[in-house]
């Protein structure tokens, strides 16, 4: 049976394509609603027109009164083309301005449920580690390419946890704190141990880092979620 496989490229790619295409949706439906809107207002001349018209139809339209009155039709008419010229111009500048606030909505979407599917996938396999090294000399700790700068205590968990890593063992809070301690692991309490683990993870720094970097198996104790071939102590 086949398996299915798919690459971060044809990720990448698919996502490109799906930005690309609601991105030309968007300014396509903006842009013939907008020829539709333009279409259907009416003539900025039309007033004039029919003013005119009515001159045309009427040579014996003599009286002054009257043609004064044309004449008020007829300025009245030139106000209203110019300000349904300026309304176009307003409905064009709402529109790319729509246009535009649509085009970032979907991008900052796309990007949100990208970012949210990095992060399960972060959930679900743990943080990649290709390198951790425990520098007891100058009291920190290497993952990858980022050090940490730890307190004396906090080093003697990470260690104690890489070294159990090492052994491929779970730690519980109380041998945690017994073997730091030195004391018999009867005479240790397990909060003692969540603490130290509390105080390396708050040192570790980033919250999503550290909580699965050092993972909690429930009923088990803790463990550092990484391969322990990548561990080095020194």
């Amino acid at each position: 049976m086949l398996v299915s496989t798919t690459s971060v490229t044809e990720n990448l790619r698919a996502g490109s394509r799906i930005v690309t295409i609601g991105i030309t949706t968007i300014v396509a439906i903006l842009v013939l609603a907008g020829v539709m809107l333009l279409l259907t207002l009416p003539d900025a001349n039309a007033f004039n027109a029919r003013v005119e018209q009515i001159f045309v139809q009427n040579d014996n339209l003599t009286e002054q009164p009257v043609v004064k009155l044309l004449e008020i039709l007829a300025q009245s008419g030139t106000a209203f083309g110019d300000t349904l010229t300026s309304y176009r111009m307003v409905i064009f500048v709402l529109l790319i301005f729509a246009a535009a606030m649509l085009i970032s909505a979907l991008v900052f979407l796309i990007m949100l449920v990208t970012l949210n599917r990095r992060m399960a996938q972060i959930e679900r396999s743990g943080i990649e580690v290709s390198s951790l090294v425990i520098s007891r000399a100058e009291n920190k700790v290497y993952l990858n390419t980022m050090g940490f700068k730890l307190t004396d205590a906090m080093m003697e968990t990470m260690s104690v946890l890489a070294e159990a890593r090492m052994d491929d063992d779970i730690m519980t809070g109380a041998q945690i704190e017994a073997l730091i301690s030195g004391k018999d692991e009867s005479d240790c309490e397990e909060a003692a141990g969540a603490t130290r683990i509390k105080r390396l993870r708050d040192g570790l720094g980033n919250q999503m880092v550290s909580e699965l970097l050092v993972k909690n198996i429930a009923r088990r104790g803790y463990v550092l979620a990484i391969d322990k071939s990548v561990i080095e102590v020194s």
